[in-house]
């Protein structure tokens, strides 16, 4: 019933993902939420989120930013670094994830993607075709509208581990 919500993975933080072994895989390309996925909502890129894109850089990773924020709040975090963006993306729909892919020369079967949220991110990566990985938020205190969303999240996750048969 919810599996079109699922994530692919489901991780503590972006900051734990081996994004090696996904390259080895044959990952090549990487779209990111910004907010509470990389760094609390609203804040700049931190020491953390800049070290991750120059890594992934390394690695030969191509990265976009997807955010539903307006370009102003997305140009200030990609001004630290440094990699290309879409704003005011429309998530849920498969649009800009798809403009992304184009925009990276990647496609569905090398493209991760990682968020924060299973209605936004998730479930508009899912129906693009990307592998997605759901992160927990790093920031607990969120706009009203995304903790509504949250209590549904808490019911569709209860039947993702279940299924997954991981404990709560």
């Amino acid at each position: 019933m919810f599996e079109s919500f699922y994530p692919k993975e489901y991780m503590e933080s972006t900051y734990e993902i081996d994004f090696a072994a996904y390259r080895q895989k044959g990952y090549r390309a990487v779209i990111f939420d910004i907010d509470n996925t990389l760094v609390e909502h609203g804040a700049p890129a931190d020491e953390r989120s800049i070290e991750l894109m120059e890594r992934l850089k390394a690695l030969g990773y191509d990265i976009m930013l997807l955010s539903n924020n307006k370009e102003p709040r997305v140009k200030m975090f990609n001004d630290a670094v440094h990699v290309r963006y879409i704003y005011k993306a429309g998530k849920p729909g498969t649009k800009n994830y798809h403009a992304a892919m184009v925009m990276m020369g990647s496609d569905e079967k090398n493209t991760l993607f990682v968020g924060d949220q299973l209605f936004t991110d998730v479930w508009g990566a899912n129906r693009a075709g990307i592998y997605s990985i759901l992160v927990r938020p790093i920031d607990k205190k969120e706009e009203i509208q995304i903790v509504l969303k949250r209590y549904l999240e808490k019911i569709v996750l209860h039947f993702y581990k279940k299924k997954r048969g991981k404990k709560e």
